[in-house]
C-alpha cells in the first residue's frame, strides 16, 4: 500500500496543535472513523475506500522546544488488482500531496493564530554541577510540594524571555536557558482559560549571576538524581523527571 509522511512544525503548544487539527478534521471529501486518540499526543483515522480499498490517516504529535511538531502518515490503496491497482495508487499520490500541503497550511496558521489566546508556562531545571534546584511551594493546593522554579509567560513574551524573567522574579538570579527539556499538559485552568488548553514547557538552564533566594517558595534544595523520586512534586513537574535525571547523568 502507498504510504506518505507529511512534517510540519506548528508555533504552538501540544494541546493547541493537537485540539486545532481535530477541529480541522482530514483534508478527505469522505468522512472517517476513529480508531484511535490519544490528547494531545496521536490520532488514528480510518475509511474504506471504494468497494476494497481502504484508507488510513495517523498524526503524532511532540514538542520540541521551537513548538509542536505534527507528523502525518497517509496510507491508502484501491484494492484493485495488478497493473491496474498499480496506475489507480499512481494517480491518487499527487491529489493526496496536493490535499495535504493545503491541509498542513491551515493547521499551522490555525493553531499559531489559536496558540496567542492561551496562556502558557515555563520552567527551569537550573543545574549545578551534578544537581539540581527545586523549590517547595507555600500556599495553595500543592501546598508543600515540590517543583521546578517558573511560572506564566506574559502577553508578548517568548518562552525564553519568559523563563529568564521568572527566575530573576522569583530566585534573584540571572540564568541562560539550554537544551529543551519537555512539555507536559496541564489540567486545571490558567489564567482563566479552557482547561487543559495550557502546558507547561520545561528547559535546562544555568546561573550566571547570583545565588537562589526564596523569595516565593517555601525551601529551596540542590538534589541530585538520585534524591528526585524521594520528594512529593506536584503531578504537572513529575513527568520530566527522567529528563531530569538524564541531564544529571549526563553533568
Amino acid at each position: 500500500m502507498p504510504r506518505l509522511r507529511f512534517t510540519t512544525l506548528v508555533e504552538a503548544p501540544l494541546t493547541v496543535a493537537f485540539d486545532v487539527a481535530r477541529a480541522l478534521g482530514r483534508p478527505w471529501r469522505f468522512p472517517l472513523r476513529e480508531v484511535e486518540s490519544v490528547r494531545p499526543e496521536r490520532d488514528v483515522f480510518a475509511a474504506p475506500l471504494g468497494r476494497r480499498g481502504r484508507v488510513e490517516h495517523e498524526r503524532r504529535f511532540s514538542a520540541t522546544a521551537a513548538g509542536t511538531l505534527v507528523e502525518e502518515h497517509v496510507e491508502w490503496g484501491t484494492g484493485l488488482p495488478g497493473a491496474l491497482g498499480a496506475v489507480a495508487d499512481r494517480a491518487l499520490r499527487p491529489r493526496v500531496e496536493r490535499a495535504m500541503r493545503a491541509h498542513l497550511d491551515a493547521l499551522a496558521a490555525g493553531a499559531a493564530l489559536r496558540a496567542r489566546e492561551v496562556v502558557q508556562v515555563v520552567g527551569a531545571a537550573l543545574v549545578e554541577g551534578e544537581r539540581v534546584l527545586v523549590a517547595q511551594r507555600s500556599g495553595g493546593p500543592f501546598d508543600g510540594c515540590w517543583e521546578f522554579p517558573g511560572g506564566k509567560v506574559d502577553p508578548g513574551e517568548t518562552d525564553l524571555i519568559a523563563l529568564v524573567r521568572e527566575c530573576a522574579e522569583e530566585l534573584g538570579v540571572t540564568v541562560v536557558p539550554a537544551s529543551f527539556l519537555g512539555e507536559v499538559p496541564l489540567d486545571g485552568v490558567v489564567a482563566g482559560g479552557a482547561p487543559g488548553a495550557s502546558t507547561m514547557r520545561v528547559w535546562e538552564a544555568r546561573i550566571t549571576h547570583g545565588r537562589p533566594v526564596a523569595r516565593e517558595h517555601a525551601e529551596l534544595r540542590w538534589v541530585g538524581a538520585a534524591d528526585l523520586d524521594a520528594l512529593d512534586w506536584i503531578p504537572a513537574d513529575r513527568p520530566l523527571l527522567p529528563a531530569v535525571r538524564a541531564l544529571l547523568a549526563g553533568a
